[in-house]
């Protein structure tokens, strides 16, 4: 099985333009995921897909490989599926975030490991929520699995609702799940999903991966008990470098 993880990374991010270029303890931060990417041995090949000039020439200078991309990609998902007909030969793809610099490896390896069943056409990680803080952020979308952690929906509201029980006791009488933002696809898969029209679920809550339920397809998920540290905003990298 070969894997190919490609990371998606564009200037112009309305909160935090030119996010990938900044410094991160003397690191940009496109340089930092892309090494920690590199540390996963489930993956056969990793690059990095822009749309930059700028970006492209900090990757190449410091030895990385990357795919210049169409400028009007919607989401990383269509930039992925973009690149991945540059690598024809590969039969899965990782989708791994480029605002996560210090991104633990063992959870694209992990993720990785959903492929092992054959049957497998979608994939992505999931974590418990153990704070009310989490639970009730609008911006933290959760998700609800079925006995074969295959997610069933994905919401920003706090999913399901617990009937017989007060908010602030909901984490004591039930185990809910937030959603880890990484992605793996087979490649046909892949193809398929980027030509799917937005779909109505997707729009309201502005969560793509809700195109891909609505029109029937599985996501298979695995739980990890590693945190992720994504930069959003400049006080997201205070929170980190300060």
């Amino acid at each position: 099985m070969k894997v190919l993880g490609i990371i998606p990374a564009r200037y112009a991010s309305t909160r935090f333009p030119g996010k990938p270029l900044i410094e991160i303890q003397g690191k940009s931060m496109i340089q930092r995921v892309y090494e920690q990417a590199l540390k996963a041995i489930s993956l056969t090949k990793v690059v990095v897909a822009t749309d930059d000039e700028r970006i492209a020439e900090a990757i190449n200078n410091f030895g990385a490989e990357f795919v210049m991309t169409r400028d009007d990609h919607q989401s990383g998902t269509d930039r992925c599926a973009e690149v991945s007909q540059h690598f024809p030969d590969f039969d899965i793809v990782i989708n791994i975030q480029g605002d996560e610099p210090f991104i633990n490896p063992k959870q694209i390896d992990l993720l990785v490991s959903c492929f092992e069943h054959g049957n497998v056409k979608l994939a992505t990680l999931i974590k418990e929520i153990h704070t009310e803080e989490e639970l009730l952020n609008t911006n933290i979308p959760k998700v609800v699995i079925n006995s074969r952690q295959e997610a069933i929906y994905f919401s920003r509201h706090t999913i399901p609702y617990i009937r017989n029980a007060e908010k602030n006791k909901w984490l004591d009488v039930h185990q809910f799940y937030k959603h880890i933002g990484i992605y793996g696809y087979t490649t046909p898969t892949l193809l398929e999903i980027t030509r799917l029209q937005p779909s109505s679920l997707e729009m309201a809550e502005s969560l793509e991966q809700l195109r891909w339920v609505e029109n029937g397809y599985t996501i298979q998920t695995r739980i990890t008990a590693i945190e992720t540290i994504a930069i959003d905003t400049p006080e997201d990298l205070d929170k980190i470098v300060g």
